[in-house]
């Protein structure tokens, strides 16, 4: 019980001397980008979240000192939000959709096949640090289900067999591209990108929405549907 309540009244480690160097111009960088300092919190996450893979509480006192917040009120944002983790994170997050219309497809078959094969289960990572799998709530993609989602980058209508090929791939190092977009990079790179610096991998603006997510356009299209005017400022449509 004492060795618990030290762990919970000990104030966090501060960065080491050469890593707040490096991290305080970003930090500071993206605290000017907005008129309010404490609306640079989500980026500020991110940013941290790049240093170490997780939000650690090191990084919470980073960003509450930063922006003149209290670790509490960093915490709460931190915890709310489901990108921004709290325990250390291999290099690729690999969320299996198990909502609704993908569990009906097979996510639920695809994350068992992730668990037996890759020997962790909801929320582990691989001994090696490669592989950190969650079972997640909707990707915003049921027109592409079952879908995975590797550091926040899609991969549409996948079958255990595909999925196990992918986490296999990941392991060996060998360059992955997700169904649209650029190919992965490692999910501290991604945290960066995130907290809003150039993403430079080649085709990363590259892809399209595709047929299935243009169905209803397509559909309304042909039946001579037609959006409503907006009135302009001064009524005129």
């Amino acid at each position: 019980m004492t060795e618990i309540l030290l762990r919970l009244t000990a104030r966090p480690q501060p960065y080491p001397d050469d890593v707040r160097a490096r991290l305080e111009p970003d930090a500071k960088e993206i605290v000017a980008r907005y008129p309010q300092p404490r609306s640079a919190l989500l980026p500020l996450l991110h940013l941290v979240q790049s240093e170490e893979g997780y939000v650690s509480s090191t990084g919470i006192e980073f960003c509450a000192e930063l922006l003149g917040l209290t670790g509490a009120e960093v915490t709460a944002v931190a915890t709310f939000y489901s990108m921004y983790r709290r325990t250390p994170t291999g290099d690729y997050h690999v969320g299996v959709c198990t909502n609704t219309l993908c569990a009906v497809l097979g996510g639920d078959a695809i994350l068992a096949e992730l668990r037996a094969h890759l020997g962790i289960a909801h929320g582990e990572t691989t001994d090696d640090g490669a592989i950190t799998l969650e079972h997640i709530e909707c990707n915003a993609a049921c027109d592409y289900a079952p879908v995975i989602m590797v550091n926040w980058e899609f991969f549409d209508n996948q079958t255990p067999e595909s999925a196990r090929e992918l986490v296999d791939a990941l392991r060996d190092g060998r360059t992955v591209t997700p169904t649209r977009g650029a190919p992965l990079c490692t999910f501290r790179e991604t945290a960066r990108v995130l907290a809003g610096f150039p993403d430079t991998r080649p085709g990363v603006l590259d892809g399209d929405p595709g047929a299935p997510t243009l169905t209803g356009l397509d559909t309304a299209r042909e039946q001579g549907m037609r959006a409503p005017e907006v009135p302009d400022e001064d009524g005129a449509r």
